[in-house]
């Protein structure tokens, strides 16, 4: 397909019939951006791979993320990419409190309503099909974080916002509450230009990271990231355990630190607005249910993507931070029956931190049955972690 340059002021006008489109799709911020190559993006990505800072969630091929015309599927060459944002709340009506007998965790702001890539799957194929009656014959590629582009790097380029010292896109008008997706497509529409970035000399959110994994303004290394380790199936080390606290899902610490989020709640989404008890779910229930409980419970949410085994973990941790002493039965059945390695070694660390005597005789008769080296070496460490601190201690 060949669309001939008509007079700009006439692209103009439909990129502004887009635009008014997009509105009523409930899309509240539209960029434009030419579908170039992204050649600076492409050597920060070969950077970080050398670093060690890439997330295994990520396309490993890094041309294909960073060339939208590999990924396009058709004959034509790509024109433009339409870059969208849709803000979501940041702040609960009411916090349900985490206490002795009802431990709570934390899911991040981006996961507590209805899934955003359904969410935005949802808008950008209504504001796809409009495309489509004003060019009939146009072909156009919808995308939402699962893509290979970096949504970041396509909302720069397209004026929707800056990529922010903690790596997330901050918008002038929403801050960096807001989800991203794209349409790549052969239609020409005129660029917007791209925003300054205002971050300026602050450092909040690097100094406020609590592993470190902001080594520099707007470099992440993603394995230190306690957003990115939460959503893992593998063992975690002890200190990344005690640093991730109370969180099941995701860290918002760099994006409640920036000034730039300063007094933005977004509710003007139903479908974003959060379940409280979810977003603040009761630890315990996640070391007894099933999978397909899980995915009644869970399953809408962007949470439940990599499936209940991160999450179960994870509250395992988060109970053993809390000294859930309430909790100690449900991991000790963890600890015994469990045939997944990590559950084991990540209760045998749980029990450990309870300076419990059930825990401690619970630890000492696994380490009589426990045939794995690494589930092995957790107990070792959590009954070494006893006998330094004395039966005195014990509850």
């Amino acid at each position: 397909m060949s669309h001939a340059m008509p007079d700009p002021q006439d692209w103009e006008a439909r990129k502004a019939q887009v635009q008014q489109a997009a509105q009523t799709f409930g899309i509240d911020k539209i960029g434009f951006a030419v579908a170039d190559p992204f050649f600076a993006l492409k050597e920060q990505l070969i950077q970080r791979q050398q670093q060690g800072y890439a997330s295994t969630f990520e396309e490993t091929d890094i041309d294909k993320r960073t060339d939208p015309q590999l990924t396009f599927g058709h004959p034509t060459p790509p024109r433009s990419i339409v870059s969208i944002a849709i803000a979501y709340p940041s702040k609960l009506p009411y916090r349900l409190r985490s206490v002795a007998g009802a431990r709570r965790g934390d899911i991040a702001r981006s996961a507590w309503g209805e899934d955003y890539h359904r969410v935005l799957r949802r808008v950008l194929d209504q504001l796809a099909a409009y495309m489509r009656t004003l060019f009939p014959t146009c072909h156009i590629v919808s995308m939402v974080d699962t893509g290979p582009l970096v949504d970041r790097a396509v909302a720069q380029r397209a004026g929707v916002g800056w990529i922010g010292h903690n790596c997330a896109v901050i918008t002038p008008e929403f801050g960096s509450w807001v989800y991203l997706g794209e349409l790549v497509t052969d239609i020409p529409f005129p660029p917007d230009e791209s925003l300054t970035n205002e971050c300026g000399d602050c450092t909040l959110c690097i100094d406020a990271c609590p592993t470190g994994a902001l080594v520099a303004p707007g470099v992440l290394n993603a394995p230190a990231c306690i957003s990115y380790v939460t959503q893992t199936k593998t063992v975690v080390d002890d200190a990344m355990k005690r640093h991730m606290g109370s969180r099941l899902y995701g860290c918002d610490t760099c994006q409640v630190v920036c000034p730039k989020n300063k007094g933005h709640d977004w509710t003007h989404h139903p479908e974003c607005i959060p379940d409280i008890a979810l977003a603040r779910p009761l630890l315990t229930p996640f070391l007894t249910m099933s999978n397909k409980a899980f995915q009644q419970k869970y399953g809408h949410t962007a949470a439940a993507w990599r499936g209940k085994t991160p999450l179960m973990r994870n509250a395992i941790i988060a109970l053993g931070n809390a000294r859930a002493h309430e909790a100690i039965p449900e991991i000790c059945t963890v600890l015994r029956h469990d045939r997944r390695l990590v559950m084991r070694e990540t209760a045998a660390w749980a029990l450990g931190r309870m300076k419990h005597r059930q825990a401690y005789e619970a630890l000492c008769h696994r380490q009589h049955e426990e045939t794995d080296e690494t589930v092995l070496c957790a107990i070792a460490k959590a009954i070494a972690r006893y006998e330094e601190q004395g039966q005195h201690d014990m509850v």
